[in-house]
This record gives structure tokens, C-alpha cells and sequence, in this order.
């Protein structure tokens, strides 16, 4: 991923210097094991930690690559010029090179998800600020982007939570899903090499032995990682949509932070855009490019091909390098979003009543009127609001058809706008719990 969108901790988990220090751990740690075996001489085994502190050279490993052709055999080439060869004569033994990459990329991925949950968690604590903030500030639902009934911010920042939170719950999933390594050999037998030593790398290394393995570790996990992360990024986008239609000129009941000194246009200067919400749009776009090519990866040619390798090479990096950045990008919108409590008033009234028809309607029912009848009385009665401007309370009140079932108190009655909070704190409990 390029700069613009990268932040440093997810890009140094993809960095060839820590990929080449996950190799040598996994190398090492097999050494040990199988040292404890009595499968190598202790000594050796030793030998190969004494790289622990020296930085691995990656020019030398590419320089070593361009001869052989292959990546784990300069790795362990450059690790031998380091350490000798007689002491690394019994490093990578029985395993192959599947062993040191599936278990490396599994490490990559589950130090990546730590970062996103990291992440998600600072955007539902401000989710929950927000939401709390606005949980009594009144504005108009939209079904089809037209107006509806009266809802309320908070509970627009409370639906944003609950959905984020099953994210983190899928993204907790995912990790356990991948949290897993494989030292089995060639094609999975541990014909060449100890199951001991499979168990005593993925301790170390924090993963659980991956259960059957042929040769790779399956990669239908890699599909649901990369599926939960596609998932994540479509909350990213549903919530950067609502911004970005809250900014609309015609709509104004929020905006994006405009700092002193930002511009928004180069040719008109009264724009304030919503650059990071589409910017946002985008991103989401780039993560859940990476989904159908991870489920592509699952069919592999009997115990093994490579055919997903470079597909992963690429979707690694990019999908949670991208997410990293627009989880933190959403959690700053979100932090200094600003709200215009009197644009929303000023939109729910814009149909001077309009949005408390249902009630009028279900009163109507109530009275006794079929409800084909109080349908037609009360759209009948919506429409002059929509054609000709008129006001829906007043036009009611001039229905004799409507006031023989209603008074024009009942009538007044049913345009309370408190009638449409009166359950936001039972909502809350239910996102939020007890706070």
C-alpha cells in the first residue's frame, strides 16, 4: 500500500526485516526442539541463536535469491554466512520451506489483527461518546432518502456501535481462525521430522498446530480472515454513506471538521467537501478487493501449489495495511464530527408535520375506521402537504371525515415528538448495557 494510506506499526509487520526475524525464529525454535529430541547435537542448536542480535541483511538475501531462485533457501544460505555452516548444517531439518512460510504469514496476520482490534476498539469508545452526547438530539429517520419519522442522533451513532462491535467479535474470531502453524514436512506426514517439534514452534510463537496440513496450512482460513475484513470495511463505507449524505448542502445536519487553513475546492472557495467519508468509500473498495482472491486460494492442486502465494504476497499487506488506516481515519471523523441539532429540527419540519402521519393513521384504526379508509384519509390529507405546501396538522383539522373520529386535541395530541423518543433509553440499555 503507498505511503498516503499506511501507518507505521501495520507496515513493520510487513516489512522484509520482520518477515526475515519471524523465518529465523521459527528455524531457531525448530532447532531447540529438536535438539530436546536428541535429533541434533545441543550445540548447534545453540549456534543458530547466536544471529539474535544481528540484523539480518536483505540485500545480500535478494542478491542470494537472484541465483537461487528461491526465497527460504537464501534466507537459510545468509543464515549459515552468519553463523557458519558447520553450526547451521542441521537448521530447516525434515521441514520445508511451506513450514517456515504458511507459519511466518499466520504470525504476520495475527499480529495484523491485533493492531484492527486495537483499532476498533478506540472507534467504539468514540462511537459510544458520541452516541451518549446525542442520545435526545431529535432528527428525521429516512427510509429510501426520504423522510420517515423522527428518530435521534444518538441512536444513529448506537446503531454505528452495535454493528462495529459485531465487527470486533468477527475480527476476535478471525484471529483464532489463524492463529495457527504447521512444522509437518513434506506434504504434512512428519515423515522427516517430530509432531513435537510443530508443537513446541507454535508455542512459542503464540499459534496452535494447525490440525492436518498438506504441505500448507488450508486456506479457507485465509478466506474467512480476509472475508471479516471485507466485512469490516462495508461498516467502514455504511458509516463514511451517512456522513457524507448528512454534508449534502440540501441536508446540513453534520459535517466533517474544517480545520483553519483547508481548502475545498480549487475552484470554488465556499466548498467544504466530504473528502475523508468519500476518501473512506475508496478504501473500503481496496479492502474488499482482497476477499474473492483469498477464496480463490482455498482450491489448491492436491497437497500443495503455490498458486496462492502471490496472490497473498499482495493482499497481506495491502487489505490490512488499507483497514489499519481507515479505522483510524473513521475514528477521527467521528471524534471531531460536527452536529447541527437545529438543521435537524429544521429538516424534520420541513413538511410541517408530515412525519406523524402513521400515528394519525393508527389513531384512526383505533377509533374505529377501517384501516383502508384511515389510510385514504390520511394520505389524502399528506398529499396537499407534498403539492401544495400545506400544513398537515391544520389540513386534518379541516377533514370533517377525520374529526369525526378525532378532536382537534386527539388530532394535536398525535404530533408529540416525545412519543418517538420514549424507548431510546431501553435501545441504549440494550447497545450499551448498564452505562
Amino acid at each position: 500500500m503507498i505511503p498516503r494510506y499506511s501507518r507505521p506499526d501495520m507496515v513493520a509487520i510487513w516489512s522484509p526485516e520482520t518477515r526475515f526475524r519471524i523465518w529465523y525464529e521459527i528455524e531457531a525454535h525448530a532447532c531447540d526442539a529438536m535438539a530436546d529430541l536428541g535429533v541434533i547435537p545441543k550445540e548447534n542448536a545453540a549456534a543458530v541463536w547466536k544471529a539474535k542480535d544481528v540484523g539480518f541483511n536483505v540485500a545480500r538475501i535478494d542478491e542470494i535469491e537472484a541465483v537461487t531462485k528461491h526465497d527460504v533457501i537464501a534466507f537459510l544460505t545468509h543464515l549459515a554466512e552468519i553463523i557458519g555452516n558447520d553450526e547451521a548444517r542441521f537448521v530447516h531439518q525434515g521441514m520445508t520451506s511451506s513450514d517456515v512460510l504458511d507459519t511466518c504469514f499466520n504470525v504476520q496476520l495475527v499480529r495484523a489483527a491485533d493492531i484492527l482490534i486495537a483499532d476498533l476498539k478506540g472507534l467504539l469508545a468514540t462511537l459510544k461518546r458520541r452516541a451518549f452526547e446525542h442520545k435526545d438530539t431529535i432528527r428525521i429517520g429516512r427510509s429510501h432518502g426520504i423522510h420517515a419519522e423522527p428518530t435521534t442522533m444518538g441512536l444513529t451513532f448506537a446503531r454505528f456501535y452495535a454493528e462495529m462491535d459485531r465487527n470486533l467479535s468477527r475480527l476476535r474470531d478471525a484471529r483464532a481462525e489463524i492463529a495457527t502453524g504447521a512444522i509437518s514436512g513434506a506434504v504434512g506426514t512428519f515423515a522427516n521430522i517430530d509432531p513435537a517439534v510443530e508443537d513446541h514452534v507454535c508455542a512459542r510463537l503464540g499459534l496452535v498446530p494447525e490440525p492436518i496440513s498438506t504441505q500448507v496450512i488450508p486456506r479457507d482460513r485465509h478466506a474467512a480472515f480476509f472475508a471479516a475484513l471485507g466485512v469490516v470495511a462495508s461498516s467502514v463505507e455504511n458509516v463514511a454513506t451517512e456522513i457524507r449524505h448528512m454534508q449534502r448542502t440540501e441536508v446540513l445536519e453534520a459535517e466533517e471538521f474544517f480545520a483553519k487553513g483547508q481548502k475545498g475546492s480549487s475552484a470554488m472557495p465556499h466548498k467544504r467537501n466530504p473528502v475523508l467519508t468519500e476518501n473512506l468509500t475508496g478504501l473500503a473498495r481496496l479492502v474488499r478487493m482482497a476477499v474473492v482472491p483469498a477464496m480463490e486460494n482455498v482450491a489448491l492442486w492436491h497437497e500443495r501449489d503455490i498458486s496462492h502465494s502471490s496472490v497473498e504476497r499482495n493482499i497481506g499487506p495491502d487489505a490490512t495495511i488499507t483497514l489499519d488506516f481507515a479505522l483510524s481515519r473513521l475514528t477521527g471523523v467521528i471524534d471531531k464530527l460536527v452536529i447541527y441539532p437545529d438543521n435537524m429540527m429544521a429538516n424534520l419540519d420541513k413538511f410541517r408535520g408530515l412525519v406523524h402521519s402513521q400515528r394519525v393513521l393508527l389513531a384512526l384504526t383505533q377509533k374505529g375506521v377501517s384501516r383502508e379508509d384511515s389510510y385514504r384519509l390520511v394520505q389524502r390529507n399528506a398529499m396537499r402537504v407534498w403539492e401544495q405546501g400545506a400544513d398537515f396538522m391544520a389540513e386534518l383539522k379541516a377533514d370533517p371525515e377525520v374529526t369525526a373520529a378525532l378532536g382537534h386535541a386527539e388530532i394535536e395530541e398525535k404530533f408529540d415528538l416525545g412519543y418517538h423518543t420514549k424507548h431510546v433509553g431501553t435501545i441504549f440499555a440494550r447497545v450499551f448495557g448498564d452505562d
